[in-house]
């Protein structure tokens, strides 16, 4: 009986690892993809889109949300990982924070969406862009309140140039993760 504990413990304890490990790889990823970021005004063009919904798609609702979570505490506390390896409470404050305020909804989403359908292409696809919506309402209402700019004016500046880009990469996160997950067990 007690080495059917023993297992059990040494079990979970190589699970915690694995999560961990897989969580700061992820939240490193995320980093990675927001350091290139091309300003095309307040909100730049980045990976950080692909890097959240490939986190959340492969790693599920708890440790995808919890990787988001790091990357954004890592930030916070003034860690370069931020567009333009900014970082800082200066920029959640910022014009910009809410986006980055709503990777962790976004990630939610997608990750009870690949946990709930075992991340079959349709729902997952569904919940990528419902996750990177979420996202776009809190960015843009927190960028309205920041800098006093109208629904219509912040939807044209901080939405509507990243319509396509985000759809491009909301598809390689899709494809990527489909391809990973038969590969990689996480």
């Amino acid at each position: 009986m007690s080495a059917y504990f023993h297992d059990k413990e040494k079990n979970r304890s190589k699970t915690a690892v694995k999560d961990m490990v897989f969580t700061a790889m992820f939240a490193a990823l995320i980093a990675v993809c927001s350091i290139l970021s091309i300003p095309i005004g307040e909100v730049p063009i980045t990976l950080q889109t692909f890097a959240v919904c490939l986190s959340a798609a492969m790693l599920g609702w708890k440790r995808g949300t919890l990787s988001v979570f790091v990357y954004v505490l890592l930030g916070a506390v003034g860690v370069p990982v931020f567009a333009g390896m900014s970082g800082g409470v200066g920029i959640l404050a910022g014009p910009t924070g809410g986006y980055i305020i709503g990777f962790i909804p976004c990630a939610l989403i997608i990750g009870i969406a690949a946990d709930q359908w075992q991340r079959k292409a349709l729902p997952l696809t569904v919940s990528m862009l419902l996750g990177v919506l979420v996202c776009y309402m809190i960015g843009t209402v927190w960028f309205m309140v920041v800098t006093g700019m109208n629904l219509g004016e912040s939807l044209m500046l901080c939405v509507a140039p990243f319509l396509i880009p985000d759809g491009v990469k909301i598809a390689l996160a899709m494809i990527l993760s489909n391809r990973l997950s038969k590969v990689i067990a996480l």
